[in-house]
């Protein structure tokens, strides 16, 4: 009878912590029964409702734990590019996106020197700088982004005394680039229509 106890009550944590990655401490006594955690990690690998696991598609650390956009989120990216990338979700899928076109690049940039911006220490700050110019400034780069000679001349104008400011220019033209060349093909994309709920559109005449 007591080894019965024990054999359940180790497979029941053995579930627990596989499902929700927080195992529950071992001196408790009362533990969910093994059918239940089963259970519960059925329903997560089934997935019959989109909208019920968002954030295990939105969240980058797959917590489950963060608020996740709604339909109605979803949707409004579709309004204007600023409100999806204001949107750490819509940033999520609209990076995805990008590197299925291979230009993920962009909005990585864009990403870099916005946590440039919330430096304060000078010693970070030159070190973040230098290598977001390694990174992405160089022409030596593989993830070297489009810039046009005369911002390529501020920041390295800049680059003499890095501030969190310095690619400010290299930030707002990427911007507009994705703004105007991936933002369009990304809201008329399978991708986000399926995430919005929208209908893909239907050819005249394909039934002829």
């Amino acid at each position: 009878m007591t080894g019965d106890k024990i054999e359940v009550q180790i497979e029941s944590s053995s579930n627990l912590t596989q499902s929700d990655a927080q195992p529950e401490p071992q001196h408790q006594s009362t533990q969910p029964s093994p059918q239940h955690s089963l259970q519960k990690s059925d329903e997560r690998n089934a997935n019959p409702n989109p909208n019920q696991n968002k954030s295990c598609c939105f969240c980058w650390c797959c917590c489950c734990s963060c608020s996740c956009p709604t339909i109605e989120d979803i949707r409004c990216w579709g309004e204007s590019f600023d409100k999806l990338m204001k949107c750490s979700g819509g940033r999520k899928v609209f990076r995805d996106f990008l590197k299925c076109e291979y230009s993920e690049e962009n909005i990585l940039f864009w990403l870099a020197c916005e946590d440039l911006k919330k430096e304060s220490n000078p010693d970070v700050i030159e070190e973040k700088a230098r290598l977001i110019y390694e990174d992405y400034i160089s022409i030596l780069s593989p993830k070297e982004v489009s810039l046009d000679s005369r911002v390529r001349e501020i920041i390295n104008r800049n680059m003499v005394e890095p501030s969190p400011h310095t690619f400010d220019e290299a930030q707002l033209q990427i911007y507009t680039l994705m703004h105007r060349d991936s933002y369009p093909r990304f809201i008329n994309s399978q991708t986000y229509r399926k995430l919005a709920q929208i209908p893909s559109p239907t050819r005249k005449g394909s039934a002829a």
